[in-house]
């Protein structure tokens, strides 16, 4: 017998809920798989399956083995992974979900010198709306949330940085430049849409202080739910917005932007990468993702974005 083997057909068969199904998925024919699991039981000497010609259950011995089983096909699996990965150049494709901003303004900007390192991994984005639903359907999903969410998802902090004010020079040069929160209500600002009814304002904290938040009002000439929209409008001089370190590090690093009323900031939001499953991750995937969390820390550190303006430990 081959037990490597029983073992996976086992594990397929509880997973597809049938013989046959279990059958298609590891391409084999029914009544070989109904062979190898009845020689797995014979081999432990116990019954694993209790099964009738209308449906299929564990016994509590099926349940405390698969219990174990599942970790060691996992860990044999992956070991299998890292020998190959380490055997033949990486290549494959790598899936991804961002919504628009993320993708435009993180991802889309790595992608050069991404694909000079590893030419033989590609890359497919998606930015159409995305729901919990569709996680398993790609490698990674990349979402924005506040910095203490928490979720029964399998994800990853890329990087989390504060949320700031922000212009252009040349806003700034014909509007002149706040110097406390009040002076925005003279200014041009350009602002997510609320919720109706939710007043139309921002919330500001200092870095430097332990001071309750400041409730700021504001008449904003822009809303939008687009934060590319946003982004947008204020490179070109249309005002003030509110946005993420992530997201315009790169334009506050080359001048395009220019943080307003430091160290007044607007929140705190970090950026996670989702991946389908905690079982096995291509190796190609592992590398997009360390890739990403890298370069992405780096320019918001370089913008002094970070909280505290301190890289997080790799893996947080």
């Amino acid at each position: 017998m081959d037990r490597l083997l029983s073992m996976r057909v086992f594990e397929r068969v509880v997973a597809e809920g049938s013989f046959a199904a279990a059958a298609r998925q590891l391409d084999l024919s029914p009544p070989v798989v109904t062979r190898l699991v009845a020689d797995l039981e014979t081999h432990l000497g116990t019954r694993l399956l209790q099964r009738s010609t209308r449906r299929m259950v564990l016994t509590d011995a099926g349940h405390a083995y698969l219990d174990r089983l599942r970790p060691i096909l996992q860990a044999i699996d992956e070991a299998e992974a890292l020998t190959h990965s380490q055997d033949r150049q990486l290549e494959g494709l790598v899936r991804i979900h961002a919504p628009p901003v993320l993708a435009t303004y993180v991802v889309a900007p790595l992608l050069a010198e991404f694909r000079r390192r590893f030419p033989r991994i590609r890359i497919e984005i998606d930015v159409e709306a995305a729901t919990a639903d569709l996680y398993e359907a790609y490698d990674l999903t990349l979402i924005g949330r506040r910095s203490d969410f928490d979720a029964d998802l399998v994800a990853r902090k890329v990087v989390e940085a504060r949320a700031i004010l922000v212009a252009s020079p040349r806003y700034l040069q014909t509007h002149g430049i706040p110097r406390e929160p009040a002076d925005l209500v003279k200014h041009e600002t350009l602002m997510l849409r609320a919720a109706a009814g939710d007043p139309l304002q921002w919330t500001l904290s200092r870095e430097d202080r332990d001071e309750p938040p400041l409730q700021v009002e504001v008449n904003p000439g822009l809303c939008s739910n687009h934060s590319d929209t946003l982004v947008r409008a204020a490179l070109d001089g249309a005002g003030i917005t509110s946005v993420t370190g992530d997201i315009v590090a790169s334009y506050l690093n080359d001048g395009q932007l220019v943080r307003v009323l430091e160290p007044w900031s607007s929140g705190r939001l970090a950026m996670y990468a989702v991946l389908p499953s905690r079982r096995f991750v291509p190796q190609r995937t592992r590398v997009f993702l360390e890739y990403l969390t890298k370069e992405t820390r780096r320019e918001v550190a370089r913008a002094g974005m970070l909280p505290g303006l301190e890289r997080m430990p790799r893996g947080q």
